[in-house]
């Protein structure tokens, strides 16, 4: 007997300025099946679970729940069905503790009066239950992104939701949390819970889901079950042509040391200690040098160190020859290009059009500018070039707002407009965070390229299969130090994890040291 449907997207279709986002997709998602939804970036999926969850309505097509049609008119109505849903960039508030956080809008309260002593005990308990470790009493801005994800869990949980929504629930975890977040969600499905998980991460869908329903450009492609299809045809069905999950490239000819960090220490915000310490390697023209390591060991405040985002507090750093410890950000960033970590706070400026975006460090330059004035004309014609080029994907082209646009099409922007630059060294962090294999393999060989165009490419990646693949040579960094250096041909992921994990490292000779 086939498992009967809690909920039913039947024919939906939401559009928006100049681009339909869903065109007629209908889903449905049976009691206690973990039910993945795969597609590019900008093919509708966060759409669509949006309407479910509503946040949009859509201009055709209804929702049933348990057969029943309903009316989701914003997300108190889908708390009131049991939906709840962890965005792809979390919707917490900083400046609150994280039990404040989980009741907030869902308060016990007895004449008015807030009960935080029984949600405290409801918040604790189901954090056990579910291993979702926390700290209650800690303010939101103070914790890893991976801790604000089991904030985002626990305030689905103490909503009594049935039916859990995660979009793009591992882009920004570490591999030992994305398995625990796994774990976690085979343990709901158990219960009888109903999960709709968004994601691009073939092995993550291979190994968590029961179904995928796969959507290409807004269209939906088909729905299949996981144990009858692999990872090819899954990325065929997405992308709609064969797609080389395998990075294609010659060995490296690393010339002359264009990056040289001697003794680099960054201070660190949260505690005493350098958050980088006496930090010293070169990073050399033609070859990907990746650094590896568990968020939160360092990497952040290397690269805002190096971008003089933040200051450093010792050491220096050299580029093509040229002492830049002191040099202001313009100056660094004039030879240079950095794709940055976080994308809202640091790639963009997320209220201004793309084509604005694509000159952020630009506009002075001669050709886009008439006596003091920016030539408008030149501008656009730049930013038509980069968004063919890049296949950015945009409503509107390039007058579309930044801000409206999908994760994974603002990182292609960031990274057309930083390759454009043509600069000596490439800073190259998470660069695919949130990006579908077809965009991975083009990033990964437009990296490639611009290591055989002669240039230094420093990449800082959380993704041990990115590590493995795109890397000349691998860095692991661990409590703010360089822990152990490595020849992706020559080790594994498993040796890589045990550095990452401060549980061995190499001393001045590159021997392994014993009882680290």
């Amino acid at each position: 007997m086939e498992a009967e449907n809690v909920i039913e997207m039947l024919h939906i279709t939401k559009e928006f300025p100049g681009i339909i986002a869903n065109d007629d997709i209908t889903l449905q998602l049976r009691r206690g099946e973990i039910h993945a939804l795969l597609g590019e970036n900008g093919a509708g999926k966060s759409t669509l679970m949006s309407v479910l969850f509503g946040l949009y309505q859509p201009e055709a097509g209804v929702i049933k729940k348990d057969g029943q049609e309903v009316k989701i008119n914003n997300p108190n109505d889908a708390t009131a069905l049991g939906i709840g849903m962890v965005h792809q960039h979390f919707k917490l508030i900083d400046v609150f503790t994280v039990l404040d956080n989980i009741i907030l809008g869902a308060e016990t309260t007895k004449a008015g009066f807030l009960q935080k002593k029984e949600a405290r005990a409801k918040v604790a308990a189901l954090s056990e239950r579910y291993g979702l470790k926390v700290d209650l009493d800690a303010k939101v801005e103070d914790i890893t992104v991976g801790m604000q994800q089991r904030v985002e869990i626990l305030k689905m949980l103490y909503r009594d939701n049935e039916i859990l929504i995660f979009d793009e629930p591992t882009a920004v975890l570490t591999p030992q949390e994305i398995d625990e977040l796994m774990a976690t969600m085979k343990e709901f499905a158990k219960e009888g819970k109903s999960i709709l998980f968004i994601s691009h991460k073939l092995n993550e869908i291979m190994s968590v889901s029961d179904r995928v329903t796969v959507l290409r450009k807004g269209k939906y492609i088909g729905t299949v079950d996981t144990k009858d299809t692999d990872k090819q045809s899954l990325s065929d069905m997405m992308v709609g042509r064969s797609v080389q999950l395998e990075v294609q490239k010659e060995p490296a000819k690393p010339g002359q040391a264009v990056l040289s960090l001697r003794d680099f220490c960054v201070p660190s915000k949260a505690h005493k200690r350098n958050a980088v310490n006496h930090v010293s390697f070169d990073v050399r023209a033609g070859e990907i040098l990746c650094i590896a390591g568990i968020d939160g060991n360092g990497q952040t405040e290397l690269v805002y160190g190096l971008t003089g985002l933040e200051k450093s507090s010792g050491g220096t750093v050299t580029l093509c020859g040229e002492d830049l410890s002191h040099a202001s950000i313009r100056h660094r960033g004039g030879n240079m290009s950095h794709i940055p970590e976080d994308r809202h706070k640091h790639g963009l400026v997320l209220d201004f059009t793309l084509e604005q975006n694509m000159v952020l460090q630009r506009y002075q330059e001669k050709q886009f500018q008439t006596r003091g004035f920016i030539n408008k004309g030149a501008v656009r014609e730049y930013a038509q070039r980069l968004i063919q080029q890049y296949d950015v994907r945009s409503g509107q082209g390039p007058i579309t707002i930044a801000r409206s646009m999908s994760g994974g099409n603002q990182q292609k922007a960031i990274i057309a407009r930083e390759l454009d630059r043509e600069k000596p060294l490439v800073v190259a962090v998470q660069p695919t965070r949130g990006l579908d294999v077809g965009a991975i393999e083009y990033i990964h060989s437009q990296l490639v390229a611009e290591r055989d165009k002669g240039r230094a490419v420093l990449l800082v990646s959380l993704e041990l299969d990115e590590v493995m693949n795109l890397s000349d040579r691998i860095l692991v960094m661990y409590g703010g130090e360089i822990v152990g250096e490595f020849d992706p041909k020559k080790t594994d992921v498993q040796q890589l994890g045990l550095y990452m994990a401060g549980a061995k490292r190499m001393d001045q000779n590159g021997k392994e040291e014993k009882g680290a």
